[in-house]
């Protein structure tokens, strides 16, 4: 029995360490690129070291950010309001996000502007966002999603394809 409890353990160690450094991975693109914060609680600080002071302090976990430079273990990034400043690359995912900005968008059964209205979403709503095509990208909110037009979304680029 000792022997299957080491094994589950061994398997579970190396999953996660798997999982951590393909995210790590992902994370040393050449900027500027899109990111999200991993964590639940994520320090923003003035500089790339933990002996910078803290100037936010992050508590919504998928909120899309913007990196726009790179110091090692470090990444600058700029959050959906614009601000500025370092936050640790472990703290940052490469799943994709994006928030809801300016007005109310509508979540369509198809990707163009005549088709069924979904579900509508306020500024502010996180959601992951995949197939996005030239204009439109798949948000998805909890167990629901539709097709939003790029121009309701800051996390994605007019143009960028995101698979």
């Amino acid at each position: 029995m000792r022997l299957w409890a080491w094994f589950v353990f061994l398997v579970t160690v190396l999953g996660l360490a798997v999982i951590a450094t393909q995210d790590v991975a992902a994370q040393k693109r050449e900027p500027p690129y899109y990111a999200s914060i991993a964590a639940s609680k994520a320090r923003m600080r003035t500089g790339p070291a933990r002996t910078y002071p803290a100037t936010w302090l992050y508590v919504r976990a998928d909120l899309p950010i913007k990196v726009v430079a790179v110091y090692r273990d470090w990444r600058k990034v700029e959050d959906p309001d614009g601000t500025q400043g370092w936050m640790l690359v472990n703290l940052l995912s490469s799943q994709r996000t994006a928030i809801v900005r300016d007005a109310i968008a509508e979540l369509r059964a198809a990707p163009n502007a005549g088709a069924a209205v979904n579900w509508r979403a306020e500024p502010g709503v996180v959601g992951r966002i995949s197939k996005c095509s030239a204009s439109w990208c798949w948000f998805t909110v909890g167990r629901r999603g539709g097709f939003v037009e790029k121009s309701h979304l800051w996390g994605v680029d007019e143009g960028e394809a995101v698979d």
